[in-house]
């Protein structure tokens, strides 16, 4: 007789921190955007000349020109590494979790065009398989993202992403339906449950029309599946 699989109660510990990170990351651009006064941002940066190892990121972090690209927002070019030690500190993470932030290997997808910045997450990280409904243990993440979208001046465009593959007996019929739902469901958090003001976003769906690669493997078709928060140019 097989013994029962013990369910890890703390398996939502390592999501959790992994969306710390993205949301670290996305605060580095985010004030580098925004009038902050340069010794504010010398209290949680250090120079990236003088850093090394403070933050890695792995596979998907595809910024061809970092210094250039945070020059476009803000004069402070030079300050480019945030203290990972300190942003987690300043959270007030139990020991255990500030750790695992630190020990996990963190993979982040940020980009620049010509609409803004853009974060974007897999959609895996807020939806299961097929669905629109945005997960519980996701609501955390939401509501950080939200107090930073309200303490900047960017208008935000939410935009789902899906990839090529017909869609199994469900509710939508189209990925174009899918996707643009998904966006809808990030942008209603933020008004309904966040009150953020309407008329600072745009939202939609882009279906498989813009991939990031091509829907040619199991992998590329994961990474195609996504929604994007993006802060237009001011």
């Amino acid at each position: 007789m097989s013994e029962d699989k013990k369910i890890d109660t703390n398996a939502w510990m390592v999501t959790f921190a992994d969306l710390v990170m993205l949301l670290l990351t996305f605060f580095v651009m985010l004030l580098t955007m925004s009038s902050m006064d340069a010794k504010k941002l010398e209290s949680l940066f250090v120079h990236f000349n003088e850093a090394t190892g403070v933050l890695e990121f792995s596979g998907t972090m595809e910024v061809a020109n970092f210094g250039a690209f945070i020059s476009k927002y803000n004069d402070t070019a030079n300050l480019l590494v945030i203290d990972q030690n300190k942003f987690i500190s300043s959270l007030n993470l139990p020991e255990s979790l500030g750790k695992m932030i630190k020990d996990l290997d963190h993979k982040l997808l940020m980009t620049d065009d010509e609409r803004g910045l853009i974060l974007s997450f897999n959609e895996n990280l807020l939806f299961n398989p097929g669905e629109t409904t945005i997960k519980k243990e996701l609501w955390p993440f939401l509501d950080m993202m939200a107090d930073a979208i309200s303490d900047c001046d960017n208008e935000i465009l939410v935009m789902g992403h899906a990839d090529s593959s017909p869609l199994a007996n469900g509710r939508y019929n189209t990925n174009w339906e899918l996707s643009a739902y998904r966006g809808l469901s990030v942008l209603d958090y933020f008004l309904q449950q966040k009150k953020l003001s309407s008329a600072r976003f745009s939202v939609g769906g882009y279906g498989a029309s813009r991939p990031l690669y091509p829907n040619d493997t199991l992998e590329h078709k994961a990474a195609n599946r996504r929604v994007e928060i993006i802060f237009k140019h001011l």
